[in-house]
């Protein structure tokens, strides 16, 4: 059995089996659902309690209080004084760079006035309380902390509360040293679905927030699922996917090991790559097979790729186009020489890496976008994290007295036509002669 399944446009039975590719089983295990729905009723009954009790369960820190669980300012600069310098260095270097890209998408306020006086806007203003959600455990992502917690600091939030598991008391220096140089206002060794109860319901110790962002396991997917309404969350995210659009130009080895770069997430991650060069993708495929031996998870890597990748043959660059579109992947790499005029016919991709030297990997750690971005085909109709997440709309209406008669005609109009009496004649007492008859 070859390692990646290879498709062809060209083959009478490509729907069927890009359909089959493109699947994935996104409902709910009953017995999460079920778990998640306990402990979030627990926390919001019990409060702290219940966040102890689930702490000392699952992730085994035996923690009598939750002043023992709450991540002091001193322990995160002291965590960012102990790592080395390179290290250090390389999270300065990122933050400052995501920093300076989430800066141009900062929405201002803006409103007009009409000839009457009247004036129409828009107030934009930052949501107050944010919770982020860092994973911990198996690995640690300094990265969450940079892409979750500077948008929401260069919208204005006003205070971020950050939770991150310790499993067995361990505590990450990276991850601490992330939240010292971002500005996290308070950190919680918690996790899971208490921790994302907690912040949703609010304890005496964790105070409520308004929306909870960051990635987590099944447990904390279904528990964000079940609190939205009562807070805002980013997104559900599903499995990480990469697609490469590449020519012939490239070397197969970068393809090969961009591909690895996704499917080492996970073995439900997706990796494609599509190209009009058959002899090119061949040379692909010799080089996952060549390549893969080597790789530390080498065993994560084998499942996705067997379970979820595949190498696409189009017909020529525009129908590889197509192809991108109907896929709406997460990550889209523009490997070929024409990238920059593939762009304009990219319509749903979460983010889009244009030519041979723009590695997916440098946009998860340092380019400067973010890589919170839309899986399983949502990149059709949503986008990646910013700071526009962090901030509200409110619209702005000041009528003035000439516009309260125009506004107020059309409106009485409108009113009478719905059958809502109250909302016509507070229309009519601002006319300026509230007793003539309107018809």
């Amino acid at each position: 059995m070859s390692m990646i399944a290879r498709l062809s446009t060209r083959d009478g039975d490509f729907e069927q089996r890009l359909g089959a590719l493109l699947a994935f089983e996104s409902a709910q295990d009953p017995s999460v659902e079920q778990a998640v729905a306990q402990i979030i009723e627990a926390v919001r009954a019990r409060g702290d309690e219940a966040v102890l009790e689930f702490t000392r369960r699952f992730d085994r820190v035996q923690a009598v209080e939750m002043a023992q669980l709450e991540i002091p300012k001193s322990e995160l600069s002291a965590a960012r004084a102990r790592i080395d310098a390179a290290k250090l260095g390389a999270l300065e270097q990122a933050a400052q760079r995501i920093r300076a890209y989430h800066e141009h998408q900062r929405l201002q306020s803006w409103s007009f006035t009409e000839a009457d006086g009247t004036v129409l806007g828009q107030r934009v203003t930052p949501l107050e309380r944010v919770g982020v959600y860092v994973p911990g455990g198996k690995a640690a992502y300094p990265s969450t902390v940079l892409m979750n917690v500077i948008p929401a600091k260069v919208a204005g939030v006003s205070e971020v509360i950050m939770t991150v598991p310790t499993p067995g008391g361990e505590r990450n220096d990276l991850v601490l040293a992330a939240a010292d140089l971002t500005g996290v206002d308070r950190v919680f060794a918690i996790g899971g679905a208490q921790a994302v109860a907690a912040l949703a319901y609010g304890t005496a110790t964790v105070p409520a927030v308004d929306k909870i962002v960051g990635p987590g396991n099944a447990y904390v997917a279904a528990a964000k699922r079940r609190v939205f309404g009562v807070v805002g969350i980013d997104m559900v995210a599903g499995p990480s996917e990469i697609l490469i659009v590449c020519d012939g130009a490239n070397d197969p080895d970068w393809i090969a090991m961009d591909m690895f770069s996704q499917a080492e997430h996970d073995e439900i991650a997706q990796a494609v790559a599509i190209s009009w060069d058959a002899a090119f993708l061949d040379k692909v495929q010799a080089s996952i097979e060549r390549l893969l031996p080597s790789m530390p998870r080498r065993a994560v890597i084998e499942a996705s790729l067997r379970a979820r990748g595949a190498l696409i043959l189009a017909r020529d660059a525009s129908e590889a186009c197509a192809l991108v579109n109907r896929i709406a992947p997460e990550h889209l790499e523009l490997a070929a020489s024409n990238a920059q005029d593939l762009v304009e016919c990219i319509r749903n991709a979460g983010a889009i890496f244009v030519g041979s030297y723009t590695s997916e990997a440098l946009g998860d750690y340092c380019a400067g976008p973010n890589h919170v971005l839309p899986t399983s085909r949502s990149a059709r109709f949503s986008s990646p994290l910013g700071v526009y997440d962090f901030q509200k709309r409110s619209s702005l209406i000041a009528v003035s007295r000439e516009g309260a008669d125009k506004l107020g005609r059309i409106a009485l109009t409108l009113a009478r036509g719905e059958g809502l009496s109250a909302h016509a004649l507070s229309a009519r007492y601002r006319l300026q002669h509230p007793h003539e008859d309107i018809e």
